[in-house]
């Protein structure tokens, strides 16, 4: 199976068993109990928020309020899932990742802690340094509609080149109070 296949099914896998385990409800009731830490896009897009030991937890949305549906707000959860996937952050892609890794799981793939494990590997040392700070360029990002949100391969900026067979490209929709991974291409 070549790797982007795999690294397509393991996100898709993963998203969707995030979903049912560690999806919205767990981020929601975790929101409120660590403070947040601002992605590298944040302080353009609106004020700083108090850093965190956890970058799970990254820009997410404070007490019970809901994420706002933005554009912006969709970009901060992307690069979220890209810096946990460079530190292998298996709760951070997973809680970003969960309604595709459901999805995945569902066609027979496993949980989405113990696919991820597999994409890790996969990955190279030298592009999980660079996906650690990578940014995501908003003029490349396609949106479908505020609850839709394309993130192409092309979007992605870091030190490490990535090919669609590596890293693809993602959907974010916007479900129960966040924006969540649902699909990779």
């Amino acid at each position: 199976m070549k790797t982007r296949t795999m690294v397509s099914a393991a996100v898709s896998a993963c998203v969707v068993l995030v979903a049912c385990a560690c999806g919205p409800e767990k981020a929601k009731e975790d929101a409120g109990a660590k403070p947040s830490q601002p992605s590298a896009s944040m302080s353009a897009i609106g004020p700083s928020v108090a850093p965190s030991a956890s970058a799970s937890t990254e820009a997410a949305p404070t007490g019970n309020r809901p994420a706002p549906m933005t554009k912006e707000r969709a970009i901060q959860r992307y690069e979220q899932y890209l810096h946990g996937l460079g530190r292998e952050d298996i709760d951070t892609v997973c809680e970003v990742a969960g309604p595709g890794a459901k999805k995945a799981q569902d066609q027979g793939f496993g949980p989405c802690t113990s696919t991820y494990v597999i994409v890790f590997q996969m990955i190279s040392p030298e592009q999980k340094k660079a996906l650690q700070t990578a940014t995501v360029d908003p003029q490349r990002v396609a949106v479908r509609t505020l609850d839709k949100i394309e993130m192409p391969l092309e979007a992605v900026r870091s030190s490490a080149t990535f090919t669609e067979s590596d890293l693809g490209s993602y959907t974010l929709e916007y479900l129960k109070d966040d924006y969540y991974i649902t699909d990779g291409q």
